[in-house]
């Protein structure tokens, strides 16, 4: 079970990460659309749909139907993102990216509540970090693949239609092997979730909260794309900088994920915002290109030390019955911050810099960091 959703996430991103790293070139030297329209599009789609993580946990704790959930959220992303080749205004990328965020908004709660169901206290950092590392894997082969096609003289076009072969393989490897291992859970009546913690442990909340406030400061990845061609980074080695730095996420993954098993959560996500507050901070000051590659190479361990351990510590934090509905709520939560992340970038940016922007950033990681200190979280 495992080693297929690994493999499921493999090919997704690598679907997925041959077009990311050139979607905001795409759209800034194509279709010529502003940095804050650009934050604006990233924020929207990711947030937006991300409500859905929350509805999707619920409905796969309701009716026990994780699998089918999964199928249609990685089936819809998959089919969608080809059509950026055809889109020729801004909406239109907008309205494709957010329906590749909403299928993303499908598949994640019963992703994670199903990995959890799979897993014990004792391994399930161990189990989140392999995923995550396979995650990144296959975000790493996607520049990768990316940058050949570029080198080849392709066209941003011809990166978009051939994302549908790696996207299809992972549809049909959950269809194929992967099942359903639980019964659904008895809910009270019939009405749809609201987004609330009753119920729910208060160290739940406060670390949704905490990570609440550093996704704040977490803007999309889009603007760091953005950074580097103003440095001066040829745009055909951009979509490298996204191979060096999953890679490196993939790698260290899994190890970060055991450590968290042994010492805990609570340290090694403390260490991952830290790191990110330098990062962030040497983005804004770097003038660089060999600056650039360093950092990136740097933020690759900032995401093994969190992405994954986030996940199994909300498993930690709340009973096996409550998974999916706090799954749901913790990934719904963050995602609506993404909104106010990417517009507030988008407009710091434009306004005052790329300093002002990455360093409001690293002062709300910092903060963040402190927070899980100082209440013990």
């Amino acid at each position: 079970m495992i080693f297929v959703l690994g493999m499921v996430s493999l090919m997704t991103d690598l679907s997925s990460q041959m077009i990311v790293p050139i979607l905001p070139l795409y759209l800034t030297s194509v279709l010529h659309v502003q940095v804050g329209t650009v934050g604006m599009i990233e924020g929207m789609a990711e947030s937006t749909a991300s409500l859905l993580k929350f509805f999707s946990g619920w409905m796969s704790d309701r009716f026990g139907k994780r699998k089918w959930l999964m199928v249609g959220g990685y089936g819809l992303s998959n089919l969608i993102k080809p059509f950026f080749a055809l889109s020729s205004t801004w909406g239109q990328v907008l309205f494709i990216r957010f329906a590749d965020r909403f299928g993303k908004g499908i598949r994640t709660s019963p992703r994670d509540a199903i990995l959890a169901d799979t897993t014990t206290k004792e391994e399930r950092g161990k189990a989140f970090g392999f995923r995550r590392s396979m995650d990144t894997l296959g975000a790493a082969l996607g520049p990768l693949v990316t940058y050949f096609i570029l080198l080849s003289h392709g066209s941003y076009q011809s990166v978009f239609w051939l994302s549908a072969i790696p996207g299809l393989i992972a549809t049909l490897l959950l269809i194929f092997f992967l099942k359903d291992k639980r019964n659904p859970v008895k809910t009270e009546g019939k009405r749809l979730p609201k987004i609330s913690f009753k119920g729910l442990s208060s160290r739940f909340v406060l670390f949704t909260l905490i990570t609440m406030l550093f996704t704040i400061g977490n803007f999309s990845d889009a603007f760091l794309i953005l950074r580097a061609k103003d440095v001066g980074m040829a745009p055909a080695y951009i979509p490298l900088t996204y191979f060096a730095y999953n890679i490196i996420t993939s790698i260290f993954s899994t190890p970060f994920g055991m450590i968290s098993d042994r010492v805990g959560r609570r340290p090694v996500l403390m260490t991952g915002y830290v790191m990110f507050a330098l990062i962030y901070l040497g983005f804004g000051l770097v003038h660089t290109v060999t600056g650039m590659w360093i950092l990136f190479f740097i933020y690759g361990l900032y995401y093994a030390t969190t992405e994954g351990i986030q996940k199994a510590y909300v498993a930690d934090l709340v009973p096996e019955e409550q998974r999916g509905l706090a799954m749901g709520t913790f990934n719904a939560l963050t995602g609506i911050a993404v909104l106010p992340a990417s517009v507030m970038a988008g407009f710091l940016w434009q306004s005052f810099g790329a300093f002002t922007a990455f360093g409001v950033s690293s002062v709300l990681a910092m903060i963040s960091a402190l927070l899980m200190f100082i209440l013990r979280i």
